[in-house]
């Protein structure tokens, strides 16, 4: 493979850079006087807009494993991928609703804090060592890993690990002067990410208009992937029959049709956005109505996501099926890497430069939520307690290099196996493992005043345990058809469960076992929270603004069902 970078592409990412670190610089700058303030490094407390809480949830939330994983996703499996971007909306709605009013009202500022403050120490312990152990060893580690592979293809495929450390110095410039210089320059990051993101679907389009034969027309690309892969523009899958295609399995077992809407898609994005240090971050220095409305903000980016993310995938598989795409390299995750290739001069350097603000952004953002459960959460707690605003934050950039360090020794030689089953597939899969026990906790101990920190406890465990029982045992135990599943061949001479449906069924039994153990407790709970309707009014404006984004997800579904 040959660099496919021009001069013109290097100087676009070379000014992105620039431009971004200087902004960065000159935020902390303007605030050095707060630079050893806690609150300050770790949330920003007051300084956020809405519309940077937005546009920083959105350059977390969308990076390497969206691009790079989803558009691959999109190339095997077309629009069903979606789901978790466009649902990922009205998890966000949710969350603004009901549970930001909870953590502001209660002054939380992580979310172990929320389990010591609801349950007990040991709970929040537990927890914290979890959610490190998952943001290091799954998404630090993905983000960088999918995201170097990208980038390197395009430089010739003989610089992954330049680019790795590249990537992993560029997010450490921005993570180290904590949370408003994060907040602030994801305002940038989003911005080349929506911009940059569009003109390379836009040229996508048009460049299969133009490989079929219909001129430079972006509309009618649109068409030919209508028509040369209507199979890719459905979301929801049937079942597939006992002599179905390996394909059409593949396809199920990563998003299980109309049964993946009954518990585990929303689990899974209602997990992670409300129970998520990482993405509530963003609004827990805020007051209510600005953070509502910040991420009201992101719920709208969220409806636009898969247009720049997955969209590419389909077109590189009609491109592909037609032999108009040689550049495909790497399996699925190599088709937004190949259609880059096809953009012009310069373009591909902002496409390059959104991809990249894409996965610093969240490398940033994942670092700071590590250093915060880290400082605040383990070590001012367990080591430390007396240690000063200055140590702790210093503490809290050490545990930022050190966590850095951790995910590019495991992703030098692809350690963890996450080009194996795709990028996006991998981390779906892995943080399913732990959510059914987190969001059982988290959902019981707002809203049921009688929730135990001994039924607490014994969720994360039933959570966890029945997950891994699901995913690995209960095939071999239960057999391949019951009746609360179906399991599939992987091609491989094994049978699995779709992920979402053991996602679904660990969070069913989870929150049986903690009902069953709080029943035999108090019938208040004296860790209850306080809660009033009046936490949860909300603005007309805020109810426009939730009508707008599901009336659009209403026609996108009614037009691809």
């Amino acid at each position: 493979m040959t660099n496919q970078l021009a001069f013109i592409d290097y100087v676009v990412c070379i000014i992105y850079f620039l431009f971004v670190a200087s902004y960065g610089v000159w935020i902390y700058n303007r605030k050095k006087k707060k630079a050893t303030d806690t609150k300050d490094f770790f949330l920003a407390e007051g300084s956020l807009t809405w519309w940077a809480i937005g546009a920083s949830i959105i350059a977390s939330n969308i990076s390497a494993e969206q691009f790079i994983g989803m558009s691959g996703d999109g190339f095997f499996a077309g629009i069903a991928v979606a789901v978790y971007e466009w649902l990922g909306a009205v998890a966000l709605i949710i969350v603004a609703v009901w549970f930001i009013p909870v953590y502001l009202k209660n002054k939380i500022y992580t979310m172990p804090q929320f389990l010591k403050t609801r349950y007990n120490e040991t709970v929040a312990l537990i927890m914290s060592i979890f959610w490190l152990f998952l943001y290091v060893f799954v998404n630090l580690t993905s983000i960088l890993y999918l995201g170097a592979l990208a980038i390197n293809g395009l430089l010739g495929g003989q610089y992954l690990h330049i680019v790795m450390i590249g990537l992993a110095i560029f997010a450490l410039i921005i993570t180290l002067g904590g949370m408003k210089v994060i907040g602030y320059t994801d305002v940038i990051q989003v911005t080349v990410l929506v911009f940059g993101g569009l003109a390379t679907t836009y040229m996508a389009l048009t460049m299969t208009s133009e490989k079929f034969g219909l001129g430079t027309d972006a509309i009618a690309g649109f068409k030919v992937l209508l028509r040369e892969a209507p199979d890719h523009f459905h979301m929801i899958f049937k079942k597939p029959g006992v002599n179905a295609p390996q394909e059409q399995l593949n396809k199920y077992l990563i998003l299980p049709g109309i049964s993946m809407y009954y518990a585990g898609i929303w689990i899974n994005n209602l997990n992670y956005f409300g129970c998520n240090q990482y993405i509530t971050q963003r609004a827990l220095g805020a007051d209510l109505h600005t953070a509502r409305t910040g991420i009201f903000f992101a719920g709208f980016l969220k409806l636009l996501m898969p247009v720049i993310v997955m969209l590419p995938g389909i077109v590189a598989y009609v491109l592909y099926k037609n032999n108009h795409l040689p550049q495909l390299v790497n399996g699925k995750d190599g088709a937004y890497s190949a259609i880059l290739t096809f953009l012009p001069n310069g373009l591909r350097g902002l496409s390059i430069a959104a991809l990249t603000a894409a996965i610093v952004a969240s490398l940033a953002g994942k670092s700071n939520s590590i250093s915060t459960i880290f400082t605040l959460d383990i070590y001012k707690k367990y080591f430390n307690q007396n240690a000063t605003e200055t140590k702790m934050v210093w503490m809290g950039r050490l545990a930022i290099v050190t966590a850095m360090i951790i995910a590019i020794a495991f992703t030098w030689n692809d350690v963890l196996g996450i080009s194996g089953s795709g990028g996006y597939t991998f981390i779906q899969k892995y943080t399913g493992y732990i959510s059914p026990g987190v969001f059982a906790c988290f959902i019981l101990g707002m809203f049921w005043k009688r929730t135990t920190g001994a039924a607490a406890l014994a969720g994360i465990i039933t959570g966890f345990v029945s997950s891994i029982f699901f995913g690995q045992l209960a095939v071999n135990v239960l057999g391949t058809e019951t009746l609360l599943y179906t399991a599939f061949p992987t091609g491989t001479g094994s049978y699995e469960i779709p992920f979402l449906i053991c996602m679904g069924w660990s969070f069913v039994i989870t929150v049986v076992v903690m009902v069953g153990i709080s029943l035999a407790g108090p019938k208040i709970n004296a860790k209850a929270l306080s809660l009033n309707s009046e936490m949860f009014s909300i603005r007309p404006s805020s109810i426009a603004l939730i009508a707008s984004i599901l009336l659009i997800l209403s026609a996108l579904y009614i037009r691809f069902w």
